[in-house]
């Protein structure tokens, strides 16, 4: 490591050799100076366990220095050590001995990397509320203002962060000195400096005495929102929220206001989006009286504004906005204020700013009650759900309830349902597919009842479309569907009539009614996959189209690990036996998986495994496998006997489905892939397949 100190420099130089105690420390500096990063990196983190292995004072006298004089590492090491020296007070002594641990953190929050220092500083101010008064002023304070007049800019920017911590403990002098310092860093003349001076000026302004936040921070306030750079003048916007919170109105008007008023106007978008993405804040600050005569008249120019960044910022707090007016007269400020604009960003160029007024506008129907909502909202919501843009219909279709509850669900069909029905039925199919994907949330936001009556027609007329997407997507809809209204709805609206489509002329919509049955199995249960679903299945394994067939094997591989034992043996496997003879190679090829399938679910059930038991194999002396270890044995030898046994029967029940004639034997040897070893059975245990078939 550049930088590390030689072999006789480190803390382990101090106790002499043959000393068992220094081993510790010493594996830490050799790993410390080792050139892999992780190994460094490893060591930091165990700094905790050296520490405790050298005991309080060694690690004052010995480690501390050393980690101060070797912080030339990469930036993931030095991290690490920022935020483990956050939590070493215990370690050097208690509260007493914090002090210690200031020279190697004041050396991390001078480095180049941002995350080291801001780790660094974050784990200063930690251990700031460690200190006695008496110690933070002989110690902390010192530290800050070292790193506040420090010729590198990292320094100083650190020393942003440490004011607030370290000022409501000082004394009226240090006080006024600490004060000096941050008036300093807020003119420096560097961007970085002042930028980190405005981010911290709000939390600076807390702590601070009334006085002194009129006659020194609002000047300060004042000057930052006025920089050159639009950087320093957007974090002077943040730091508004908290300046105001602390005057009065009269002091606002006066010392805060044209300085916001300015910068709602600012040149930069960036500066101006601040002011609308921090709006909701602002207006809580200043109080209702402020609000109506200087930050409405703002918000409407931000809602217009030429950028459509700061539209989209100032369209989401439309809400908030409208529900923090005072309640009196609060009807007629949206409608004759900001409804106007509203109007004109529904039908905005850029769809994020559409988007995000479609995120909030529904809310709006709560506050303006019924009537409004229905003469004024409803053409807006409508204009909405109709737009090109998938997202802003989302943002409407997720929001339904709201009006629902305020215009009732009989006025919403009247309205908005036409327009969610003739986009369901449009001629590009990917607005249709945009519908089906919203059908779940708006069935929920509808209920069962109105679903059925409104949209159940539509749904399945989705299966029978002439896109194949559509029909795939319609298929999945009814699963989910069915998730949210329950398979007693499922039973009585929607299986009958999926299994009715079994007999369509068209092989695609037959095709169809397998799919839904795949999705649907699962959904249903056993008892409804059984009764209703099997029998069409079963079916239309005699299908004349190829496709359907071996679409038949694929739905009985999935729904087969539902159906019990007596379905699967009775009315699964002879269909499956007959698809495996089938002329058609690609029905055959599918029949036989759905074989292997059902014979794994066969011997599942045959003989199922309880919880934390073995297996029980008929003819197996299950003491085989769980008898003692011999001298020299292979202890894995029982667990790969145990598998290839089971392997071979299941591969005996696979064969006996496909209608062979399996048989154990001596004719050949079969290997049997158990993940790790490859288990060669015993000529016992082996299976015979006749020469004549593959």
């Amino acid at each position: 490591m550049a930088g590390a100190a030689g072999p006789g420099a480190g803390p382990g130089a101090a106790g002499g050799d043959g000393d068992d105690s220094l081993y510790p420390i010493a594996v830490l500096i050799d790993e410390l100076r080792n050139e892999d990063v992780q190994l460094r990196l490893n060591s930091i983190k165990k700094l905790s366990t050296i520490a405790l292995a050298l005991g309080v004072e060694r690690t004052r006298t010995e480690l501390l220095p050393f980690l101060t004089d070797t912080i030339y590492d990469e930036d993931e090491v030095l991290l690490a050590l920022a935020e483990q020296l956050g939590n070493f007070t215990g370690l050097v002594g208690g509260p007493d001995f914090a002090h210690c641990l200031l020279p190697p953190l004041e050396s991390l929050a001078t480095v180049e990397e941002t995350v080291v220092r801001d780790k660094a500083v974050e784990s200063l101010r930690q251990i700031s509320q460690e200190h006695t008064p008496v110690a933070l002023e002989a110690h902390f304070v010192p530290l800050v203002k070292r790193l506040a007049s420090g010729d590198w800019f990292t320094s100083r920017t650190s020393a942003c962060g440490l004011f607030s911590v370290c000022y409501p403990r000082a004394s009226n002098a240090v006080k006024a000195e600490i004060r000096q310092h941050f008036r300093s860093l807020c003119s420096d003349d560097t961007p970085m400096v002042r930028r980190a001076a405005a981010s911290k000026l709000g939390e600076f302004a807390k702590v601070l005495e009334l006085d002194s936040v009129k006659t020194e921070i609002v000047p300060l306030f004042t000057n930052l929102a006025s920089d050159e750079q639009d950087s320093v003048r957007l974090l002077a916007v943040e730091a508004c929220v908290s300046i105001a919170q602390l005057l009065s109105q009269d002091d606002l008007e006066a010392l805060v206001m044209p300085t916001l008023r300015q910068a709602a106007e600012d040149k930069s978008w960036r500066v101006r989006y601040m002011v609308a993405d921090k709006f909701s804040e602002l207006q809580k600050a200043v109080g209702p009286k402020i609000t109506l005569s200087d930050l409405i008249p703002a918000f409407q120019s931000l809602l217009k504004d030429c950028e459509a960044e700061v539209r989209a910022a100032a369209a989401h707090k439309v809400k908030e906005l409208c529900e923090n007016l005072p309640t009196e007269g609060r009807e007629t400020i949206i409608m004759n204020q900001i409804l106007p604009y509203i109007k004109e960003l529904v039908s905005d160029t850029n769809q994020h700013v559409k988007s995000a007024l479609a995120s909030v506008i529904m809310g709006l129907s709560t506050i303006l009650g019924k009537e409004n909502t229905i003469e004024h909202l409803l053409p807006l919501f409508l204009a909405q759900l109709k737009d090109e843009c998938p997202e802003v219909r989302l943002n409407i279709i997720s929001n339904l309830d709201c009006v629902n509850e305020v215009i009732g669900i009989r006025q919403l069909s009247q309205s908005l349902l036409p327009a969610i029905v003739e986009l369901a039925e449009d001629a590009k199919w990917r607005v249709r597919l945009a519908i089906i994907e919203y059908m779940p949330l708006l069935a929920g936001q509808l209920g069962v009842e109105f679903f059925d009556e409104k949209l159940n027609s539509l749904c399945m007329a989705w299966l029978v479309d002439h896109v194949y997407a559509i029909r795939e997507a319609a298929t999945n809809n009814l699963m989910k569907l069915v998730q949210k209204f329950g398979t007693e709805w499922a039973q009585n609206t929607i299986v009958p009539r999926v299994l009715v489509m079994a007999n369509d002329p068209n092989y695609l919509h037959r095709m169809t009614t397998l799919f839904c049955i795949n999705a649907l199995s699962e959904a249903c249960g056993q008892e409804i996959t059984t009764k209703q679903m099997l029998p069409i299945v079963l079916k239309m394994a005699g299908d004349q189209v190829a496709n359907v067939r071996f679409n038949v094997a694929k739905s009985l591989q999935k729904i087969g690990p539902i159906l019990d034992t007596n379905a699967l043996q009775g009315e699964v496997k002879p269909v499956l036996q007959k698809l495996g003879q089938d002329e058609d190679m690609d029905v055959k090829y599918f029949a036989q998986e759905a074989i292997s399938v059902v014979a794994q679910r066969l011997r599942k059930l045959d003989f199922p495994v309880k919880d934390s038991e073995e297996p029980s194999i008929p003819g197996v002396d299950k003491n085989l496998f769980l008898r003692s270890r011999g001298p020299g044995e292979d202890t894995g030898k029982a667990q790969r006997d145990r598998t290839a046994r089971v392997a071979s029967e299941e591969a005996v029940e696979a064969a006996q489905l496909r209608g062979t004639n399996a048989a154990k034997g001596p004719a050949c040897q079969l290997h049997v892939n158990t993940r790790d070893t490859l288990v060669q059975l015993e000529t016992a245990e082996l299976i015979y397949f006749p020469q004549s078939r593959e």
